[in-house]
């Protein structure tokens, strides 16, 4: 007769990150980002870690020599959210066996927890700019392959880590579609992660139910506002409008005539307007309008033409119109955005306290006995923080279901 054994903490922190990894279908195909250095006593760095991006530069035409500075950028990615979940179970409970305990009281656990986690990074939707347009109608195959072109025009590395993350609207519909073209998941991932349905046009194909629907401002696609004085300046990340009423959401995508993205290495026009989004509620009237990627009109980080925002220009909304909804689907590369855990410390005088580290996340476990009761609290935490790493490899897709 086969006897259980009591449950160690490695064992069950190790089991409790194997199934919150498992549930983490978009934070599990982006950049993920493990800081050590929390876990050397004497070794700590604050609660923020600099990223550098990548270098941008010029090419000289001729044999005259033009040097140009180096001109390094960075981000700064804070790991400062802790979320947890409080559990008890009876030292009986204690003497089952590990897939059992897992079902009964690990399972539910990790996937409030898996979702409240997976809800924050989601919200890096609203640094996207990018967006494919097709309101009015059903997501198409060529939607996405459209998201593939803004990826590539954007210099997206073409490789095995690019994902096409789907609301359960867009899912239904484009999966009846394309069910013959999808391989089995198992023949592409060693590792299988809830709600992945195959890969096919060159993205691993995910369905996620934490996507939610952007309500954009009152200001309809014919915004009315124009340019209020040209934006030119070398890293603008606001444009003056004139008097209006109409509002605009943090998250919402605009363009400006005439202000065309021009290639990231070339240099030349592409002939498409760039997509700005805009970063913070703007309350209507005339004032500034702040919004994402900054404008830049020459130099190595130039990403429009040089006329950039010209003056009187007119501003038009992208995607939807008057407080309607922008759908939440995203074709994107794995180092558009960053998720960084970092270990929490483990407090000594305690029945145990563990911690593993999993695929780029780390996770405590912490138990306590209370002999009242017979009963074991427990808490189980993940210290974590998340940011856009380069905007410009996704791009949002906007259909109806």
């Amino acid at each position: 007769m086969a006897t259980n054994t009591i449950l160690t903490p490695t064992a069950v922190t190790r089991k409790a990150l194997q199934i919150l990894h498992q549930k983490l279908n978009f934070i599990g195909t982006i950049n993920r980002q493990y800081d050590d250095s929390y876990a050397n006593a004497g070794a700590k760095i604050g609660d923020s870690l600099k990223i550098r991006l990548p270098n941008q530069y010029t090419v000289r035409s001729g044999a005259s020599l033009s040097v140009q500075n180096t001109v390094e950028q960075s981000t700064t990615l804070q790991v400062a959210t802790q979320k947890g979940v409080d559990i008890e179970f009876s030292s009986k409970e204690l003497t089952m066996d590990i897939d059992d305990f897992a079902d009964r009281i690990l399972e539910p656990a990790m996937a409030v927890l898996a979702a409240n986690i997976e809800a924050d990074a989601l919200s890096m939707y609203k640094d996207v700019y990018n967006i494919v347009d097709n309101d009015g109608n059903a997501l198409t195959f060529l939607n996405i392959m459209q998201g593939r072109k803004i990826l590539n025009d954007n210099l997206a590395p073409m490789d095995n880590n690019r994902t096409a993350l789907l609301s359960t609207d867009h899912t239904a519909k484009l999966v009846d579609a394309l069910k013959g073209l999808f391989q089995d998941s198992n023949a592409i991932k060693q590792q299988y992660k809830e709600g992945m349905m195959g890969r096919t046009g060159g993205f691993d194909f995910y369905e996620n139910t934490l996507l939610a629907n952007h309500t954009t401002g009152t200001a309809p696609k014919t915004t009315t506002y124009t340019v209020n004085g040209a934006v030119t300046t070398n890293g603008s990340t606001s444009v003056t409008v004139a008097t209006g009423t109409a509002t605009f959401k943090a998250g919402d995508i605009f363009t400006v005539a005439g202000c065309f993205r021009v290639h990231p290495e070339t240099k030349v026009s592409t002939g498409v307007l760039q997509q700005f989004v805009v970063t913070t509620d703007y309350a209507g009237g005339a004032g500034s309008v702040a919004f994402a990627p900054a404008l830049y009109s020459s130099g190595a980080l130039q990403n429009v033409v040089a006329a950039g925002m010209a003056n009187s220009s007119a501003i038009v909304k992208v995607g939807a119109g008057n407080a309607e909804q922008l759908t939440p689907s995203m074709v994107y590369h794995r180092d558009a955005f960053t998720f960084a855990t970092a270990d929490l410390v483990l407090p000594k005088g305690v029945d145990f306290a563990a911690r593993e580290v999993y695929d780029g996340i780390s996770m405590r476990t912490v138990r306590q006995y209370v002999i009242s009761t017979d009963q074991f609290p427990c808490r189980i935490d993940v210290l974590y923080g998340y940011k856009t790493l380069r905007a410009q490899l996704a791009a949002r897709l906007h259909a109806d279901g």
